[in-house]
């Protein structure tokens, strides 16, 4: 009696068990080395920010996390920075091109994760985040607002005032208008920027300050923002803890034959590498039809207007010191392999972000993995080989691909407006 009832307890222990991918396979050393580089464990903490003192600081994240939300921080009032970057959509707005005031020529990237970038934009024309949130407030595609109008809409509002001032420091009297007129900025309109130059360098200087400590706020804020263990990093940590029966309670047959692709035949790992599955460098992905030249030439036009940015690294706003800013001062800016070249995306959460590329070229995975399996050389570009995956091989990779979803990290009190 003992022994049968010793063996039904038994029976119900393996059927109550996690059921293990079946054909699960014997990765070799190297194979495990690779898929522990793109644990989220190993991301490493957040970087400095050079230029903001306050980018960890929490009273200036809630101030930013306002910014962020505000549809008054538009020229029409009807625009804030989750316009373009839901947080339902991570961050993103399922676009193949961004629509504010206007429509942009891009679409949007995900900020989830990006303080981990050293460049911003597909172009990478940005070295910091806070002077990427910048740009969107001046583009008339976009926030359409100037440097003037956003001081004056801190300056006007009580709450935005007393937030801004607890954070950074006293407005200044910004009550006469003919010395900081209500519109003006050196990207606005003629008449705009006609009374951006009539002002003193002083006041330009002074308006310049505060429309950085916006960016440095909104900075603050986007720093919260991060991704969240998916099924796949529970996969690599268990494998890493050499707990075999465990992993592959984790990740199915499929999506393992999938991971062994990504890590090898299929090269995804080539530039979706790291904790982030990103190397945050630009690529030439064969986008443009095989016998023209791209209308948009990506970084080798991006470097330019980032070296030319007054907000970057080296600029007057970041006050770096000699021994900061190695990116931006050795910072490649010429050869045919940055024309038309692209910042690889982030694959986390890739599975809900469509449509995929620079302009949303591509309405799901299948597409885009379908694209490098055939890839073709162009004018400028033999970047890609084609891969030649089989049918199930792609259905395997786009299955692993769906295993890097996850809720963000961030408390639900970062997720919405304040």
């Amino acid at each position: 009696m003992m022994c049968l009832r010793m063996l039904y307890f038994s029976m119900i222990l393996i059927l109550a068990a996690p059921e293990i991918a079946a054909d699960s396979i014997n990765w070799t050393q190297a194979q495990r080395s690779v898929i522990d580089t793109l644990r989220l464990a190993n991301l490493p903490e957040l970087p400095e920010s050079p230029g903001n003192t306050v980018a960890d600081d929490d009273n200036a994240a809630r101030l930013g996390q306002l910014f962020f939300f505000d549809q008054g921080m538009s020229a029409n009032g009807e625009v804030s920075c989750a316009v373009c970057h839901q947080p339902s959509l991570n961050f993103t707005d399922g676009l193949s091109k961004s629509q504010a005031i206007g429509e942009t020529t891009r679409k949007s990237m995900t900020i989830v994760g990006a303080a981990w970038s050293p460049w911003l934009f597909w172009d990478g024309r940005r070295d910091s985040l806070w002077s990427q949130a910048l740009v969107p407030l001046e583009d008339p595609r976009e926030h359409g607002g100037t440097r003037t109008m956003y001081a004056h809409r801190i300056n006007n509002d009580e709450q935005l005032r007393q937030r801004y001032e607890a954070v950074f420091s006293p407005l200044p009297d910004l009550s006469d208008t003919a010395r900081f007129p209500l519109s003006a900025g050196p990207l606005g309109t003629r008449s705009e920027l006609k009374s951006w130059l009539k002002m003193s360098a002083s006041d330009r200087k002074l308006v310049n300050h505060i429309f950085a400590n916006i960016g440095r706020a909104i900075e603050a804020y986007e720093r919260r923002l991060k991704p969240g263990i998916t099924a796949f990093d529970q996969y690599a940590d268990a494998l890493s803890n050499n707990d075999i029966r465990r992993a592959g309670t984790f990740l199915t047959a499929d999506q393992q034959e999938g991971l062994q692709l990504f890590i090898g035949k299929a090269q995804c790992v080539h530039c979706h590498n790291g904790p982030l599955f990103t190397n945050n460098e630009f690529h030439n992905t064969g986008l443009f039809p095989e016998n023209e030249l791209p209308t948009d030439r990506g970084r080798i036009d991006g470097v330019r207007e980032l070296l030319g940015d007054p907000f970057n690294c080296l600029g007057e706003e970041a006050a770096a010191d000699e021994q900061s800013c190695a990116e931006l001062r050795f910072v490649k800016t010429q050869g045919i392999e940055l024309v038309a070249a692209f910042r690889t995306p982030t694959l986390r959460n890739t599975a809900n972000v469509s449509p995929y590329m620079h302009t949303g070229q591509f309405d799901n995975l299948a597409s885009v993995l379908n694209h490098y399996n055939v890839a073709r050389s162009t004018l400028i570009s033999d970047e890609l080989e084609p891969l030649n995956l089989s049918v199930t091989e792609i259905e395997q990779l786009e299955l692993f691909l769906s295993a890097l979803t996850a809720p963000l990290s961030t408390p639900d009190v970062w997720l919405n407006p304040p």
